[in-house]
């Protein structure tokens, strides 16, 4: 595409008469292009793909950039404030464990040095 020509913008009308006039005339996406002067007959397929899909309101809608994720949604205050306190005893019963497994093995240790 030549520099500093902006990119062509079809309205949703003519979006739906595109692929209507081809299934009607059981057209190829090429010749489809062709006829309607559309530079490249993936946009055809696309269309006709969202037009399947979701029906012509499909087509109304804007989809140019990329789709944002966004920030994951907050939790709630209690639920936040539950799984803190889960995961506070979780790792007090982890130091817990490991202290007493400590204990333990201390006590085999000596167990054996004794025999």
């Amino acid at each position: 595409m030549p520099k500093g020509k902006p990119n062509k913008r079809y309205t949703p009308e003519f979006k739906i008469k595109v692929v209507e006039t081809m299934q009607k005339e059981k057209l190829s996406y090429h010749e489809t292009a062709r006829q309607f002067d559309i530079n490249d007959h993936h946009i055809v397929s696309r269309w006709e793909r969202i037009y399947l899909e979701e029906g012509p309101e499909g087509l109304r809608i804007e989809r140019r950039g990329r789709k944002s994720t966004g920030r994951p949604p907050k939790l709630n205050k209690k639920v936040e404030e539950d799984l803190i306190a889960e995961v506070q005893r979780l790792r007090a019963e982890n130091d817990y464990l490991k202290k007493l497994n400590a204990l333990v093995s201390e006590r085999e240790r000596q167990e054996k040095k004794r025999k």
